[in-house]
């Protein structure tokens, strides 16, 4: 039973959660602390109704750890956001060290690619029927970031399926 809940959780709650974190940056520009608080609490159930070993679970936590320590160095500088920085750092919890590499190649395929559109469509005025969202004529403005809760979202989704756990959803 407890597998199953922990299968429940990788195939579900993970992906909930990364949509949500990316419409959460979309509409917001903003990843809350609750998002992310519960990324790594459903990681913390995840580990303990999977059965992760001791040893994949110390190579999951330090591949957060290692995500956290290099996405803070990267928000001090201004480079993204503290919301991306802990948004990345729970995610790689949830990927593990195995699957970390892959993920920010990914994100970071994504992450450009995104920026480029997003920059591109700001080089022209918007459209009229937008001009009442109040998210797109933010995301618009030129003096706003870029929402790449949504690239890191994306590449979790992209590179999940061959994580850790993935391969083991025999329900029998």
């Amino acid at each position: 039973m407890e597998l199953v809940a922990g299968h429940l959780l990788l195939c579900f709650v993970f992906p909930f959660l990364m949509a949500y974190a990316a419409a959460s940056d979309l509409l917001t520009m903003r990843i809350s602390n609750r998002v992310t608080g519960l990324v790594v609490m459903g990681f913390a159930s995840y580990a303990l109704l999977s059965g992760l070993t001791l040893n994949d679970l110390a190579l999951h936590l330090a591949a957060g750890a290692l995500t956290l320590v290099v996405a803070f160095a990267m928000f001090a500088r201004g480079w993204i956001g503290g919301g991306d920085a802990k948004l990345a750092a729970g995610t790689a919890l949830w990927l593990g060290i195995e699957h970390l590499a892959d993920y920010l190649l990914v994100a970071s395929i994504l992450g450009g690619a995104l920026t480029l559109a997003i920059l591109y469509a700001r080089s022209y005025p918007l459209p009229q029927a937008t001009l009442r969202l109040p998210f797109a004529v933010h995301l618009h403005d030129s003096r706003t970031g870029i929402p790449y809760g949504i690239a890191l979202a994306a590449a979790a989704l992209v590179v999940l399926p061959s994580a850790v756990g993935w391969d083991k959803l025999v329900l029998a």
